[in-house]
């Protein structure tokens, strides 16, 4: 039976049968009660406050496929990658076979745990609180248990881990400029004006590496380009 039922205001068709589940178009893979399609359209903390994002809800049934133990393991593995350990895909594929997963399912299991541990801890959300969150959202209550065992066992460094892989700039290390004039050229038929050269030095953000790019300029164009960047610096003296 069709029918359009509101949610937080908005229409949104399901189907109900005799046991009262719920489909919702989208999410096929995810069969869930009238009362935890309510649940569903609730803010959550590990989503930043807002509603959880309908592929992590279809993958929550495909995680209760496995048992306790293994979920437990297979959070140890998700958190040595997110933590820069790599993951032993061997590993993974062993403690989800009981479950018959194929690669899909494999992967989507590990996406759903780097969603759920990371945006855990990017939003600083305590293992107790993510328990209760990932209930409502119809995990198991012994596979919430072992999830949040293994969040809360590395939630700091997680943390330290998410920091350095933050949005950085690189930085400007050294600086130098000299001008040339070239008195004659077999390229060039007049030399008029000299030229300005800079030598910029920059370290990259992720990489750390050093490198070095060099910069032909007329004198017009460096006065441009001088002109704009103390426009540019005391456009940010002024934010400060």
């Amino acid at each position: 039976m069709w029918g359009k039922k509101y949610i937080n205001g908005l229409p949104c068709p399901v189907s109900l049968n005799s046991g009262n589940n719920v489909f919702v178009p989208g999410l096929e893979r995810y069969h869930m009660t009238l009362g935890q399609l309510l649940k569903c359209c609730q803010r959550f903390r590990f989503c930043g406050d807002l509603d959880c994002p309908d592929w992590v809800l279809a993958e929550i049934s495909t995680l209760a496929k496995i048992s306790s133990v293994k979920m437990k393991l297979l959070c140890v593995q998700v958190l040595m990658d997110l933590l820069g350990e790599g993951i032993d895909y061997d590993k993974v594929s062993k403690l989800t076979v009981d479950a018959k997963f194929e690669n899909g399912d494999i992967k989507a299991s590990v996406a759903v745990l780097t969603f759920i541990l990371s945006s855990a801890a990017k939003h600083d959300v305590d293992s107790e609180s993510l328990s209760s969150e990932l209930q409502q959202l119809g995990l198991p209550k012994e596979h919430t248990t072992g999830l949040c065992k293994s969040y809360e066992d590395k939630h700091i460094l997680l943390q330290e881990k998410l920091r350095e892989s933050s949005l950085r700039l690189g930085r400007l290390d050294v600086v130098s400029w000299r001008v040339d004039y070239t008195l004659s050229s077999s390229e060039l038929q007049e030399v008029n004006e000299p030229t300005v050269k800079l030598c910029l030095q920059t370290q990259g953000a992720e990489t750390g590496h050093t490198e070095t790019t060099i910069v032909s300029v007329s004198a017009d164009k460096f006065r441009v380009l001088l002109t704009e960047l103390k426009q540019a610096q005391a456009m940010m003296n002024a934010l400060q």
